[in-house]
């Protein structure tokens, strides 16, 4: 059974960086055709996405998030990281991450095979 579980702060200053970790375990991020993604909820908005990496390593991003977006990932850890520059208080919202077998850019959770939790993160001086 394939788990993910999103990792660090809950807090992040204004104009720095938001970094956050997705763990995976009972499966293999490397895994054939298999893309892993990361998504938010802002407060009373629409779940949004906002990019993907997949098995192979290649990156895709929202457009309006592109300039500002990197997804990376460490198969020796078995997770996936992304990282959001420059933040602002309207980049606040729950983070997820997502995954599975050919699944990406969908904007409903429940159309991924798996599924964090979501942690929230608020951007405030």
């Amino acid at each position: 059974q394939v788990q993910l579980q999103e990792s660090g702060p809950g807090l992040v200053k204004p104009s720095q960086t938001l970094s956050l970790t997705c763990t995976v375990s009972g499966g293999s991020i490397t895994a054939y055709n298999h893309y892993w993604n990361w998504l938010r909820q802002p407060p009373g908005k629409e779940l949004e996405w906002i990019g993907y990496i997949e098995y192979s390593g290649s990156t895709i991003y929202t457009p309006s998030l592109k300039s500002r977006t990197s997804i990376s990932r460490d198969t020796s850890k078995n997770q996936f990281t992304l990282q959001l520059t420059s933040v602002t208080p309207e980049d606040t919202a729950v983070y997820y991450c997502a995954g599975g077998v050919g699944l990406a850019t969908m904007t409903t959770l429940n159309e991924y095979d798996y599924r964090g939790q979501g942690t929230q993160v608020t951007v405030s001086s």
